[in-house]
C-alpha cells in the first residue's frame, strides 16, 4: 500500500518553481517533493477523482451523505461536486457563437439564478472557472485546507493501534460537532420560513397578525436589515447570502466573507468547521485542538513529542531538512525556518569568506558586511592590499575587499 501511495501525483509539474523541479516525487514521511522540496499542494497533482474520494470520506458518517455518491466498484463514498455549466449566447457579426462557462464547483441550490449571484460575488481570481487561475486556487485550498491525513489514519505515516483509534475517536468528534457546509440562500427567505415555523408552533391564531408584520416591515425598510456576521456590513436586498446551520440562522455572510478565521481563506466549498463562534478551514480547526508535527504535518496523538523552534515536532521527525537525520541533542541551525545539521549546513548553506574562501563553520565568530562574509581571525579578516589585521579597527569595504586606509585602497586601485 505505501507504494501505491507515493506513485500518486509521481511526476507532477510544480506550480511553482516551473522548469526547475524535474516533477513531484513524495518524500517518504514528509508531504514535499523530494526533487524541490515545495508541497504537495504546490503540485498539481491530485485528480478530481482523488479529491473527490477525499471530500466522500469526510462527509461519510455526517448529515451531509446527501452531498456523496457511492463508487459501484468499490463501495467508497465520492463527493458529488455541483458542477455548473453557464451558456452564454454572444453576439457576434454574423451569427450567435455560445460562450460556455464551466464552474469546477457550484453551492448545490436549486436555483440557478442564487449559484450565479454566489459565484459572481467572489473575487474573480477566486471563482473555479475550469481552466483559470479561480480553479488552480480551488484546487491549492482544498489540498491545504481539508488534508486527507487530518482524517484517514491510512494516509498517516507509521501510526500505532492506540494512536489509529485515538485519531478516530478525534474525527469521530468533529463530524458530530463542528464540521458543516454552508447553505446559500436570500435572507428574505429565510426571515418567511422562520415566521412560518412559528406560525406553525402558535397553533391558527397567530397566523394572520405575524402576516401583518412581515409586510409593514417589508414596505416600509426597503434597506437591508441584514447584516455580516464577518465584516458587519449590511446586506444589499436581494443578494444571497451564506447560512451555517451550526453557527444558527440568525447569522449570515456575505459569499466573499465566508472564510476561516485564522488564514482568512475562502472556505473551499463552503466547507466549515464551526467553534466558540468562530469560522474554521478543517487545517485550522485541527490545530485549534491538537499539535501538529512540522516535520510530517500530521496531527500529533501521542503522548511524547517534542517542541523546538515554535513549533511541534514527532520525537523521530525533528530531522535535519536536508538529510533526514534525527537532531534531538544534536547541533543543529535554522535556515528558512527549517532545521538544518551542523555539517549539512557547512555543505548546503554556510557562508563563505572573502578571506580563506572556505565555509565558515555556524558556531565560530564572523564578520559580515553587505553579503560579503569573513572568519573573525587574523588569517582572514585583513587589508587586501598591505595584509594588516583589520578586527576591531576601521576599515573601507570596495565590493568583497576592505583596505586599512585610503592609501592602500589608491594603491590596489590604481
Amino acid at each position: 500500500q505505501m507504494g501505491l501511495g507515493h506513485e500518486e501525483g509521481f511526476g507532477a509539474p510544480c506550480l511553482k518553481c516551473k522548469d526547475k523541479c524535474e516533477g513531484f516525487e513524495l518524500h517518504y514521511w514528509r508531504k514535499i517533493c523530494r526533487n524541490c522540496k515545495c508541497g504537495q499542494e504546490e503540485h498539481d497533482i491530485l485528480s478530481s477523482n482523488e479529491e473527490d474520494r477525499k471530500v466522500g470520506k469526510l462527509f461519510e458518517d455526517t448529515k451531509y451523505t446527501t452531498l456523496i455518491a457511492k463508487l459501484k466498484n468499490d463501495g467508497n463514498p465520492v463527493y458529488k461536486r455541483n458542477v455548473m455549466i453557464l451558456t452564454n449566447p454572444v453576439p457576434a457579426k454574423k451569427n450567435i457563437s455560445i460562450n460556455t462557462v464551466t464552474y469546477e464547483w457550484a453551492p448545490p441550490v436549486q436555483n440557478q439564478t442564487l449559484a450565479r449571484q454566489y459565484m459572481q460575488m467572489l473575487p474573480k481570481e477566486k471563482q473555479p472557472v475550469a481552466g483559470s487561475e479561480g480553479a488552480q486556487y480551488r484546487k491549492k485550498q482544498l489540498a491545504k485546507q481539508l488534508p486527507a491525513h487530518d482524517q484517514d489514519p491510512s494516509k498517516c505515516h507509521e501510526l500505532s493501534p492506540n494512536e489509529v483509534k485515538q485519531m478516530e475517536q478525534f474525527v469521530k468528534k468533529y463530524k458530530n460537532e463542528a464540521l458543516g457546509v454552508g447553505d446559500v440562500k436570500l435572507p428574505g427567505d429565510v426571515e418567511a420560513r422562520a415566521a412560518d415555523e412559528n406560525n406553525l408552533k402558535d397553533g391558527d391564531r397567530g397566523t394572520s397578525s405575524a402576516v401583518g408584520a412581515m409586510e409593514d416591515k417589508s414596505s416600509d425598510q426597503k434597506a437591508s436589515q441584514y447584516s455580516c456576521y464577518h465584516c458587519k456590513l449590511n446586506m444589499k436586498e436581494g443578494d444571497p447570502a451564506v447560512y451555517a446551520e451550526r453557527a444558527g440562522y440568525d447569522k449570515l455572510w456575505h459569499p466573499a466573507c465566508f472564510v476561516c478565521c485564522t488564514c482568512s481563506e475562502l472556505l473551499v466549498d463552503m466547507i466549515y468547521f464551526w467553534k466558540n463562534g468562530n469560522l474554521y478551514c478543517g487545517r485550522h480547526y485541527c490545530d485549534s485542538e491538537k499539535p501538529r508535527c512540522a516535520g510530517c504535518d500530521e496531527l500529533i496523538f501521542s503522548n511524547e513529542y517534542t517542541q523546538a523552534e515554535g513549533q511541534n515536532w514527532h520525537l523521530k521527525h525533528f530531522c535535519c531538512f536536508d538529510c533526514d537525520c534525527v537532531l534531538a541533542g544534536e547541533i543543529y541551525v535554522v535556515v528558512n525556518d527549517k532545521p538544518v545539521c551542523k555539517s549539512c549546513y557547512v555543505k548546503n548553506h554556510a557562508e563563505i569568506c572573502q578571506g580563506c574562501h572556505n565555509a565558515i563553520d555556524p558556531e565560530v565568530q564572523r564578520v559580515t558586511y553587505n553579503s560579503f562574509n569573513w572568519h573573525a581571525t587574523q588569517e582572514c579578516f585583513l587589508c587586501s592590499c598591505c595584509s594588516k589585521c583589520l578586527i576591531d579597527q576601521k576599515f573601507i569595504p570596495v565590493e568583497g575587499m576592505v583596505f586599512c586606509s585610503v592609501e592602500c585602497k589608491k594603491k590596489m586601485m590604481s
